[in-house]
């Protein structure tokens, strides 16, 4: 008779062999930042399922820290461009974002950016070429027969790389679904009617002259804003792939888009089936604080705390704009917890604590919490969203004009501009959000809606990336507007084709009018004269 610790070894064998037989290997092409942050939770509940995870990261990235011992494998990219060289472009960027952009009109401030998104290409195209040139790590990526890539397709050539390693891919990313990459190379409809250009900072609710202004920028950034990196990338996705081919086309063929938003934060609008959305993904409940940051909350009596901080690549906050800001804080009964680098500022008051890093998800959670200042960061936002905080946006650059438009829309936020407030600005924003019990409310309301969901969203990011892994792809739900031309897919030659018929039809008509007209009037004309 078989002993039970034998029957055990088996059933505990089987289940080993189970799990591993599930188990695939996957790619990774990230985006550094706060995008690595999101992707890394992602890539982390993948390799506790048993999966093999290998990154590919440049070596001049800045969070993903590919030296720390960690269960991801990395695939170092060496490149010419060290780390300080990077440093000093990012802070150029964010001197131009910051400082200059926000005193520019829309379409100059365009331009500007648009003009820095062509110099960052250059550095693209190095790491491209470092990976997809190189012949050793091409052999080793094609030799190990990946079953997936996960890529953010913020740093393009992701998807070239699949395309070349015949790898069916994943995207991740968070741009709102107004952008180009969604529109024209996701197929997702977008009618400017209602569907917001996005950094214009509209909702889905617009007065006339806001459409107008809306459909004027639609076709800005379609047809000639980034006419010049399509080209550039369409002519180099060509050159690595040996055949005619576009950008937008390889973008195309994403199996599954994971957005990272949800309806708590996004406008309702049509999407397509091969679009997910598991935005709050790395949210979770709130941890208890340090010793001395909790006693400092406790410190606050009835009146709780306000959380402040501009993320972590904003330290380039002039003088004056930290002392006005910290002239406001100081105003405000609640004590402030504030994420802060740079010059004490001399009006800060007894109430405010300045901080390297704070851990924000903690304090967002925390009982004591009144209100969250905040640039308008994804990530940011929906911890907010998760832990039911109303917020006072301070949107800088990129995105989060458009993220705080969400959050004001749905009653949620207050929104001031970074470039033009006063401390009695800020003043009043903090006090309204903190006294007006409605902002509570729709914050909690929208708390409601993240938590009351089917699946959680880090749960549905992993289920979709195994699906296309476990079916070696997704294309029963990619639409068939990937295969037809853009006069196609608005039916222009049905359009043309039906209003030739009509033409003819009317000249025809004519015609024969015209042809019974003479006859009938030689006929009256040979009548007269007998």
């Amino acid at each position: 008779m078989v002993s039970e610790k034998w029957v055990l070894a088996l059933l505990l064998l089987q289940l080993c062999y189970t799990g591993c037989g599930n188990c695939g290997k996957v790619l990774v092409w990230p985006c550094d930042m706060s995008h690595w942050l999101n992707l890394k939770i992602i890539l982390e509940e993948l390799t506790e399922k048993g999966h093999e995870v290998t990154v590919l990261a440049a070596s001049n990235n800045f969070a993903i820290d590919y030296i720390k011992p960690s269960k991801l494998n990395f695939e170092v990219v060496p490149m010419a461009i060290s780390r300080e060289e990077t440093l000093n472009n990012l802070n150029d960027f964010l001197e131009l974002a910051v400082n200059v952009i926000p005193d520019l009109p829309y379409w100059k401030a365009a331009m500007k950016l648009n003009e820095f998104f062509i110099q960052t290409t250059t550095i693209m195209k190095l790491l491209c070429e470092n990976v997809i040139y190189n012949q050793t790590l091409m052999k080793k990526l094609k030799d190990t027969e990946y079953n997936i890539m996960l890529i953010d397709p913020v740093m393009p050539c992701g998807d070239l790389l699949a395309e070349l390693l015949t790898v069916p891919f994943v995207y991740t990313l968070r741009v709102s679904m107004g952008s180009i990459m969604e529109k024209y190379c996701g197929q997702i409809p977008s009618p400017p009617s209602f569907v917001p250009v996005p950094m214009l900072g509209l909702s889905d609710r617009m007065t006339f002259l806001e459409r107008v202004k809306n459909v004027m920028f639609s076709f800005f950034f379609d047809f000639w804003l980034q006419q010049y990196d399509f080209r550039f990338w369409d002519q180099f996705y060509t050159e690595a792939l040996g055949k005619p081919t576009t950008l937008c086309e390889t973008m195309g063929k994403a199996e599954i888009w994971l957005i990272r938003t949800y309806w708590d934060f996004e406008f309702p609008r049509p999407y397509l089936p091969n679009f997910e959305f598991v935005g709050g993904l790395h949210c979770k409940p709130a941890k208890p604080l340090p010793k001395d940051m909790e006693e400092f909350v406790q410190s606050s009596g009835e009146h709780g705390v306000v959380v402040f901080s501009l993320g972590s690549m904003v330290k380039n906050l002039t003088e004056e704009k930290a002392n006005l800001i910290a002239s406001a804080l100081a105003q405000v009964p609640q004590k402030v917890l504030w994420r802060y680098k740079g010059i004490k500022p001399t009006t800060l008051g007894a109430n405010t604590r300045l901080y390297d890093w704070i851990p924000q998800n903690d304090l967002l959670g925390h009982p004591k919490t009144k209100a969250f200042i905040t640039h308008g960061g994804t990530n940011g936002i929906y911890e907010a969203i998760y832990h039911g905080v109303p917020m006072v946006g301070v949107p800088m650059f990129a995105d989060q004009p458009d993220n705080i438009a969400h959050m004001k829309a749905k009653g949620a936020a207050v929104d001031v501009n970074m470039n033009t407030m006063t401390s009695a600005d800020l003043l009043n924003a903090l006090r309204t959000v903190i006294n007006d019990p409605s902002y509570k409310e729709s914050a909690m309301r929208l708390s409601r809606i993240h938590h009351d969901q089917p699946v959680k969203p880090l749960d549905r990011a992993v289920f979709w990336i195994e699906f296309v892994m476990r079916h070696k792809g997704a294309k029963h739900l990619r639409p068939a507007a990937h295969d037809l031309t853009w006069f196609q897919y608005h039916s222009l030659d049905v359009i043309g084709f039906l209003l030739a018929c009509v033409a003819i039809a009317i000249f025809l008509v004519a015609k024969c009018c015209l042809f019974s007209c003479q006859k009938f009037g030689k006929t009256g004309k040979k009548k007269k004269r007998e």
